[in-house]
């Protein structure tokens, strides 16, 4: 690779993608001492008054021009960014209208945007050579030799994934106590369960279909695989793989959240022999390795997050979305992506099956199951023939309420207990209180760069804005008043738990949120002890939702379920509704009975009482009329135009203009968000509507944006997630 920058050879020009926010990709000469890059290669190129790293886009270039900058250095002698990944940034840039060179950089993992070797590292698998090690001042080097001493030859990925650290392993190899060994030949993966017949009947048709479809079609098989809570839709994830690696291909596994990555890949591991995984928790370095090792076909099924979908495979044969409603598959800034619709995309590209599993499907996938465009397969019973949780409403009206507690609820949790239960109480909102208030003049503390309350916490005791981040001392006298009347108002996480340990100070309270599990060891630690047996009670927010196996779970409490059905944003009910099935699917998950209480200020709300009569299906075939009624997605297609700037009239003016070049669609707008200041920068949005779906594009393609300062941000957000 040459670092130099000799006169350039007109025979030989390609084009480059760059990293920056304009839709161009850029000529560029090849000095006659390198080589012609492939297409999808890095190279080194001056920029500006800088250098980046791009892409080749092009090697054949019609009319170059005849000053040309060089290229500085070819990075790469294979393409990087293979033929498959490059037509679907492609792709990208049109559907999401965002430039080339950051949906390439968005593609490639960090480590390989600066221009690091695409070369696989020797094995990083590690066994224990000291395994009386014994250091009570190092406790970190001692939870991953215990680690080692339980699970026998572990990859570093895996341990690291499990919540230890590089910095602990690098300590105990120069220690001479863990060293690297070979990957260990699996001989006891486990079987696993037989499956039911909904699940042998859900497997059959996946692979059925899908070979059929892979032998003679160009079109894709999409399942959507709706099965309730507990009802083992992993274990079908499991056996289409085993074919799948029966056949000599791999998959792809996508799951929400970091903290589901660990207890996923343990039930992989336990199946297959070459699992890897691939989410922000990682160094850049372990990154880039885990998509090297894909693409060579070292890694037979890779478990991430939202993306891993860009990760390159030798030859793919399958991708699973699981808890495919959830909003973490949405990027919300830069490049605001959905790994579930790329996941959709990819699959159609490679010929492949795509499964989207839940328990409680988004509209969106629901709409398109209806239209036959993915094939509706249902699990109806939990597996091991648990039985559903049955569901009470609790009418909060002229009750007396204990932090949050009705007098009745606290009877039930009671009786839970007293039967040797355990108990989840689920609020999401962590923090204390959200609001402090000063019982005498009414005054609440504010954000002083956002329109939003600051959260109460309590340990340490802190006024914190949820929006920036801001972190303030707790005041001691109103700011207004002077009058030391201050007093925390609503609930949080922190206030429900110590109100729990007032009422019954017997049992352990465990709160489950991002304030006590920073970690993903943290929150494995948490996880066993619940999991250990016995009476405990659990609080926490919707990273208790998902996913997760609590067998000694016999009552879900939601402490409130009227916020999210209340809400102006036309997605709010469904994801109340999600959240709502989703934690009560936590309750008699084996084979203890559950049970689900609600309280509630609106108890006859109609969509509430739906959703608990008819379950969740009944809500969404609902809601989905109430979305034709009103031409919200999915019925119609939508996009968000928003801006934002210090000066509240540059956002609005910027909008306006906008506006006046769009046409064939509706448009809503321009109008202040309802939170309409974040950081001190004032936010405005565009709504965007259209029956056809190529209409929409064609206006956005038509877009006429005025020249901006450097003090305005705009974006377009393509299927938003949050229209607020």
């Amino acid at each position: 690779m040459s670092e130099t920058n000799p006169q350039p050879n007109p025979e030989h020009v390609i084009q480059v993608a760059v990293p920056r926010p304009l839709h161009a990709v850029y000529d560029y000469a090849i000095p006659a001492q390198l080589p012609l890059p492939a297409v999808g290669a890095r190279v080194r190129v001056p920029f500006g008054r800088s250098e980046t790293i791009g892409i080749c886009t092009s090697t054949e270039v019609d009319h170059p021009h005849t000053k040309l900058k060089s290229v500085l250095a070819v990075i790469d002698q294979e393409p990087m960014v293979a033929t498959d990944l490059l037509e679907l940034a492609q792709w990208m840039t049109t559907y999401y209208h965002h430039p080339l060179g950051e949906v390439l950089a968005t593609i490639l993992p960090a480590a390989a945007r600066k221009g690091a070797a695409s070369t696989i590292d020797p094995h990083d698998f590690w066994h224990l050579r000291q395994e009386d090690f014994d250091n009570p001042r190092a406790k970190a080097q001692m939870a991953l030799v215990a680690t080692l001493k339980e699970q026998g030859p572990t990859s570093g990925t895996v341990l690291v994934a499990s919540g230890h650290n590089r910095a602990t392993l690098r300590k105990l190899a120069d220690q001479d106590v863990v060293s690297r060994t070979s990957p260990p030949f699996k001989q006891d993966l486990e079987v696993g369960p037989k499956p039911n017949l909904e699940q042998r009947d859900a497997i059959d048709k996946i692979l059925t279909e899908s070979h059929a479809e892979s032998a003679h079609s160009s079109n894709y098989v999409a399942f959507l695989l709706d099965g309730i809570t507990g009802s083992g839709k992993t274990e079908v994830y499991l056996r289409v793989i085993a074919a799948i690696i029966a056949a000599g291909r791999q998959a792809l596994v996508l799951v929400p959240e970091i903290a589901l990555t660990p207890q996923t890949v343990g039930r992989f591991e336990r199946r297959f022999a070459r699992v890897g995984v691939f989410h922000s928790a990682l160094t850049d370095h372990e990154r880039l390795q885990t998509w090297l090792k894909c693409r060579a076909g070292e890694i037979d099924v890779l478990v991430g997050t939202r993306s891993a979908i860009f990760t390159p495979f030798r030859d793919l044969g399958v991708i699973i979305v699981d808890e495919e409603h959830d909003s973490s598959y949405k990027q919300q800034d830069g490049l605001r992506y959905s790994a579930r619709d790329i996941a959709a995309k990819r699959a159609h590209a490679l010929h492949l099956p795509v499964i989207f599993g839940t328990a409680t499907p988004s509209l969106e996938s629901l709409h398109n199951a209806q239209r036959q465009r993915y094939q509706h397969l249902h699990l109806t019973a939990r597996a091991g023939g648990a039985q559903l949780p049955t569901y009470h409403l609790i009418d909060l009206r002229g009750q007396t309420l204990t932090d949050g507690m009705s007098v009745p609820l606290q009877h039930v949790i009671r009786r839970h207990l007293d039967q040797s239960g355990q108990v989840l109480v689920f609020l999401n909102r962590r923090g204390f209180a959200p609001t402090l208030l000063c019982a005498s003049c009414g005054w609440q503390a504010m954000c002083p760069h956002c329109d939003a309350r600051l959260t109460l916490h309590q340990s340490p005791p802190k006024l914190i804005c949820h929006h920036c981040s801001t972190v303030l001392e707790v005041m001691k006298a109103c700011e207004q008043c002077k009058q030391h009347a201050l007093m925390p108002i609503g609930l949080g996480t922190q206030r429900t738990e110590a109100g729990l340990s007032k009422l019954f100070p017997e049992v352990p309270v465990y709160r489950i949120d991002r304030d006590t599990t920073r970690t993903t060891r943290a929150l494995e630690a948490q996880f066993e002890r619940i999991n250990h047996g016995g009476q405990c009670i659990l609080v926490g927010t919707q990273m208790l939702a998902k996913g997760h196996h609590f067998p000694d779970v016999t009552l879900v409490v939601i402490l409130s379920a009227d916020a999210g059905f209340l809400s102006p944003d036309f997605r709010a009910p469904e994801r109340t509704a999600q959240l709502i099935v989703q934690v009560a699917g936590r309750a008699g998950r084996a084979q203890k009975p559950g049970e689900v209480w609600i309280q509630s200020y609106q108890p006859d709300n109609p969509t509430l009482r739906t959703l608990i009569k008819e379950g969740y299906g009944g809500f969404a075939d609902h809601e989905l009329k109430v979305r034709q009624t009103v031409g919200m997605p999915p019925e119609h297609a939508m996009a968000m135009l928003r801006a934002d700037a210090f000066d509240p009239r540059e956002a609005k003016a910027f909008l306006e203009h906008c506006k006046a070049s769009l046409r064939d669609i509706e448009v809503l707008g321009p109008v202040a968000a309802p939170l309409a200041r974040i950081a001190n920068r004032y936010r405005y949005q565009l709504m965007l509507l259209s029956p056809q779906r190529a209409t929409l594009h064609t206006a956005l393609r038509q877009l006429n944006p005025p020249k901006t300062t450097h003090t305005l941000r705009w974006s377009i957000d393509i299927d938003p997630y949050d229209s607020l």
